[in-house]
């Protein structure tokens, strides 16, 4: 049977410019965009409000969070992935990427085991099952400072919808953490860490960088081509190592630190990302640069919720305000995003794209969703 909604007289969030018609839904496409403020029989009256596509996030941690809602704590992995994949339906996300690290340190006192393989490989089976409300890639965190990065990536290939490799440095004292004190502060603060311990996890941290960061970096760089994955870098802060993100083919910066890197990522054409929550609290909670700063710069080209899935949609909101243009600033969490992963099938209200689409108004300085469509159906 046909299934079709119709949504009237809205305000539809193009590419470029908004404008009031009517979006046909039908069979889980896009069927027709339509000017004019008129209300066809049996369509859904919008009364003006935003109808636009639906958000697509690249870099989230949120299934990690429902995974491990405290530390040392798992949480049932279905149970915890069902809650995640609603949550973020409920926020106007109908595409995600799921964060994963890969690389663990088993040996040492701030051991980690691998879980990615695991993990992915039970998400995909709900897909499978068709009991995920959005669509869900693989967004694969490479920590070059490990001892088995090598091995688990190893275990990933072509059909496991791997859509981004992101290479992490986390060595103390450069990129996100130049501060030594930002990062003791947080990993004292996450893993309980005495001042000795988080000595030793900071020598644990340089050694391996020493003995393995390069040919770890090699490895991903090599993986994420045989995957088919857009490869990303992370917390670039000077332009030398933008320099030497643009030599690996990388495509997109998340969480550029510095100004000079930002402006570095924009003349080699790699698309920057910044967190939706540093926008929204007004600066980076690790004292790196202020995402409003890139954006008054027009250095800023997609949004992540990171930790805070309702962020998107609000953090969108504000860019629209900051630069006077709405659909510019909804562009950083659809059309953007979409195109830096290769995905020409959603992203923008057009005829033939996805019924991926949210509808929601504006109360006071947010947004309030009012429907969350994917594939057509009715998710949030």
């Amino acid at each position: 049977m046909t299934q079709e909604t119709v949504l009237a007289n809205a305000t539809l969030v193009l590419s470029d410019d908004c404008l009031t018609g009517t979006l046909v839904l039908r069979d889980g496409r896009i069927a027709a965009v339509e000017p004019g403020a008129g209300v066809p029989a049996g369509a859904v009256d919008c009364g003006g409000d935003y109808v636009a596509p639906g958000l697509i996030e690249l870099h989230t941690d949120n299934l990690e969070r429902h995974i491990q809602p405290r530390p040392k704590v798992d949480w049932p992995h279905d149970a915890a992935m069902l809650a995640h994949d609603a949550e973020l339906a409920s926020t106007g996300i109908t595409t995600v990427f799921d964060a994963m690290r890969v690389g663990s340190i088993p040996s040492g006192k701030g051991r980690y085991t691998a879980y990615a393989r695991q993990l992915a490989s039970e998400l995909l089976a709900l897909r499978a099952a068709d009991a995920l409300k959005i669509s869900h890639f693989l967004h694969l965190r490479a920590e070059v400072c490990s001892e088995t990065l090598t091995e688990e990536m190893a275990a990933f290939g072509e059909a496991d919808r791997v859509g981004i490799v992101s290479l992490m440095d986390h060595t103390p004292g450069q990129r996100q953490f130049r501060d030594i004190t930002k990062l003791e502060a947080y990993v004292k603060g996450k893993l309980g860490l005495s001042d000795a311990e988080f000595a030793e996890h900071v020598a644990q941290l340089k050694a391996l960088r020493a003995a393995h960061g390069d040919a770890h970096e090699a490895a991903a760089v090599a993986e994420a081509a045989r995957y088919g994955a857009v490869l990303a870098s992370h917390d670039d802060t000077t332009e030398a190592q933008v320099e030497t993100s643009a030599g690996y083919g990388v495509r997109m910066a998340e969480f550029p630190t510095t100004a000079e890197a930002a402006q570095a990522c924009h003349d080699r054409g790699i698309a920057v990302i910044m967190g939706a929550p540093n926008l929204i609290r007004g600066g980076s909670h690790s004292g790196n640069v202020a995402a409003q700063d890139l954006a008054e710069a027009g250095l800023l080209d997609i949004l992540s919720s990171d930790y805070v899935p309702s962020a998107l949609l609000l953090g969108a909101v504000r860019l629209g305000r900051l630069w006077g243009d709405m659909a510019r600033g909804l562009g950083t969490v659809t059309r953007a995003p979409a195109e830096s992963v290769g995905l020409a099938d959603r992203g923008v209200l057009a005829p033939g794209r996805r019924a991926d689409v949210i509808r929601f108004t504006l109360r006071g300085e947010g947004p309030a969703l009012r429907g969350v469509w994917a594939r057509g159906h009715r998710v949030g």
